[in-house]
């Protein structure tokens, strides 16, 4: 049953007819109440703050889905640690796809290089991973509205999924500065007590 919903995500996909070019619709924005995120629309990227004690409170998030089942075709994260100036990237894709060929993220003048799958369940494959700083700075100063997010399928055949950069920008740097104002260590363990 997943391979033929995969399947037919993917012939979606591919003729332009079920695939939804703009993200999911955004839920409005609200004080965060118990376990909810704190959530802003910036165009067509979201960013989302947790109530939790984090060293990465916030991230950017992107979802794209197959119009006609609702079901997410590829979501992206980028959260920022304030502590170690560093981003991380978490990029979801649907099952059936060629692990040893990772991902590929491109806009109009940056692609990256092969990103590595970390793990899969029933819900798809994932790539998350620390990145270079210089990877989201060359993405947040790409030209044009389209990235592309580019993966291989298992049967060997390229498929390309169309993500917006509309506000990438202004989601980066509020993403960002609210991460650097929210951000805490969580509390060490307690050393466990001596043995007398």
């Amino acid at each position: 049953m997943m391979k033929t919903v995969l399947a037919g995500a993917f012939l979606g996909l591919m003729t332009g007819a079920a695939l939804a070019q703009a993200p999911a619709a955004a839920p409005p924005a609200a004080p965060a109440a118990q376990g909810k995120p704190d959530v802003k629309t910036m165009q067509d990227w979201l960013v989302r703050c947790f109530p939790v004690t984090s060293a990465s409170p916030c991230d950017m998030y992107q979802e794209l889905a197959n119009q006609r089942t609702g079901q997410r075709v590829i979501s992206l994260s980028i959260a920022f640690y304030p502590s170690l100036n560093r981003h991380a990237l978490v990029v979801a894709v649907p099952l059936e796809i060629s692990i040893p060929k990772g991902v590929k993220l491109q806009t109009g003048t940056y692609t990256t290089p092969s990103l590595k799958y970390r793990r899969c369940d029933t819900n798809g494959c994932y790539v998350e991973m620390a990145v270079d700083n210089g990877m989201i700075e060359s993405m947040a100063r790409s030209g044009g509205d389209t990235g592309k997010v580019n993966i291989v399928g298992d049967n060997g055949k390229p498929y390309t999924v169309n993500f917006s950069l509309k506000g990438f920008a202004a989601a980066h740097d509020d993403m960002v500065s609210q991460a650097r104002a929210k951000a805490k260590a969580p509390a060490s363990p307690a050393a466990p007590a001596a043995n007398p």
